[in-house]
């Protein structure tokens, strides 16, 4: 029962992926090639609009206020967290997994893994994610991951009408990370400043960029490997704020 309560908001995100999926990837096999690429670039375009205005979290309160250096936390998080991340080889684990569910689940789809990396990217990175799923989890309260779950929705019919139905198969990392914040929200929302959370959603919004510069097709950034920098970043400022 109290698992149920934690996950409402993660399982209607669920949901509004797998009904996008479905309606996009009917609209895709009747949409010309250049509509897709079309859906696709302005989705890109937007992606972008959204990682500037997070990324420009570190130029404004409460995080500007909080250091000068709020910039370089910032960038520190980005470049530390992309090392970690290749040396983890994050985004080739995710690749791997797109690939296994794409030889199990994915036959006919030339971009299954393209789209199902993509989509768990876009769907999991973001402060919305984190906030969302601590509220869920203290409160039951999953008014953010349900405004959430709209916009996932609709980003997944856009996916799903170019990549394919490899994007459905992100709701596998939307449960397994947005339910694991969920489940442990008392533990992780106990410990957030508004500071933190300022730095997170900065950290996120590069990736975010990052993502929107994967779509348009103007470099393959390797996205997955920049996660730890969402760890990083608000880690960073509690440090500093315990050494004031």
């Amino acid at each position: 029962m109290i698992a149920a309560v934690h996950l409402t908001g993660t399982l209607i995100n669920a949901g509004t992926v797998l009904v996008g999926t479905a309606i996009g990837t009917l609209l895709g096999t009747r949409l010309p090639e250049r509509l897709s690429q079309t859906v696709m670039h302005a989705l890109g375009l937007f992606v972008l609009v959204v990682g500037m205005d997070q990324a420009l979290a570190a130029f404004r309160p409460p995080l500007s206020t909080f250091s000068r250096g709020s910039v370089i936390v910032v960038l520190l998080s980005v470049l530390v967290g992309g090392i970690i991340g290749e040396l983890a080889r994050i985004d080739d684990g995710l690749t791997r997994v797109g690939e296994g569910l794409k030889r199990r689940f994915g036959q006919g789809s030339a971009r299954f893994t393209e789209g199902f990396v993509v989509a768990s990217l876009v769907f999991c990175v973001g402060p919305l994610t984190v906030l969302g799923a601590i509220d869920d989890g203290l409160r039951g309260n999953y008014r953010l991951l349900a405004i959430k779950a709209v916009l996932d929705g609709f980003a997944a019919l856009a996916f799903a009408s170019a990549l394919g139905w490899g994007v459905g198969f992100s709701v596998l990392t939307i449960v397994i990370y947005q339910g694991a914040l969920s489940l442990a929200a008392s533990a992780v929302a106990s410990g957030f400043s508004p500071e933190m959370i300022a730095a997170l959603t900065a950290a996120g919004g590069v990736l975010i960029l990052g993502i929107g510069l994967r779509l348009l097709e103007l470099i393959e950034i390797r996205v997955a490997n920049l996660l730890p920098a969402l760890v990083l970043a608000p880690a960073i400022v509690a440090v500093m704020q315990a050494l004031r």
